[in-house]
């Protein structure tokens, strides 16, 4: 019998009707425009909100993958809901959404997991987690025959990033994607917001993940999944892949209409 992780938030961050989020998520598809595709891309950095407030911005980051088909999706989140020490790849067979399941890459899990005492499997971080759930309806509308694997990191000190990174770099192939999921600032004005959150959009498009972690560690910006978009560029300057480009930043106020306490949103490749 199948371990199946069952959807936490279908009906809460998306739709729960199969028919209504494929509808949903094919408009957010087509109506997203990227200036450029990038067919060489090794990782995205996605938001994770309900797609109401961050669907547009997420969809630029699928479309700009040029419709190409990864074989695996590592997807890597902050944990919300526990803390724990280190990062838990979730230790069942398979993620289900409205959409259907999809696959676990166990063989890669291994990997990562092999040799360290900071990776491991569990359902630690994975039961209530939506940042990992949000990615993998986008990633079922573009692709076939994928697998992913899901990597909650419950602590995000640089120890365990770095280790994360390193394993990455080792296990992933040219038909590996890595998606970086993350918001950025929370519950502040529209101006401030923007400000803090153009430090971010800066480090990334100067492909700067070290001044990145400095200025999330002093609080100079803010983005609750940090850890998981350094991991990212720390992994794809391992293997080589170097470049970067922010695709759209955007936050709640543009679709409520309340500016005094926003949360900002960001998309970008790594190429």
């Amino acid at each position: 019998m199948k371990n199946i992780r069952e959807p936490a938030v279908a009906g809460m961050f998306y739709p729960a009707n199969p028919h209504q989020l494929h509808d949903e998520l094919q408009l957010l598809l087509d109506t997203a425009k990227p200036e450029t595709e990038f067919k060489n891309a090794v990782g995205i950095i996605s938001p994770h909100a309900g797609y109401v407030y961050s669907g547009k911005t997420a969809a630029l980051g699928f479309k700009a993958l040029g419709g190409r088909n990864y074989k695996t999706v590592v997807i890597i989140s902050p944990s919300h809901r526990e803390y724990f020490p280190g990062v838990s790849i979730y230790n069942g067979d398979a993620y289900s959404t409205p959409l259907g399941e999809v696959l676990l890459n166990k063989e890669m899990s291994s990997k990562l997991v092999g040799g360290s005492k900071a990776i491991f499997e569990s359902t630690q971080g994975h039961r209530a987690e939506h940042a990992v759930e949000v990615q993998v309806p986008f990633l079922q509308m573009i692709m076939k025959d994928f697998m992913i694997v899901p990597a909650v990191i419950g602590d995000q000190r640089k120890a365990f990033i770095d280790e994360l990174a390193q394993k990455l770099a080792d296990a992933v192939d040219d038909e590996t994607l890595i998606v970086a999921s993350s918001d950025l600032s929370h519950f502040y004005t529209k101006e401030e917001a923007g400000r803090l959150d153009s430090i971010v959009e800066n480090h990334i498009n100067n492909f700067d993940y070290e001044e990145l972690r400095r200025d999330l560690e002093t609080n100079k910006c803010e983005a609750c999944g940090g850890g998981a978009i350094v991991t990212m560029m720390k992994t794809a300057d391992l293997i080589l892949r170097n470049k970067s480009k922010v695709l759209s930043r955007s936050d709640s106020g543009d679709v409520t209409g309340d500016y005094s306490e926003v949360v900002g949103y960001l998309s970008a490749v790594v190429y």
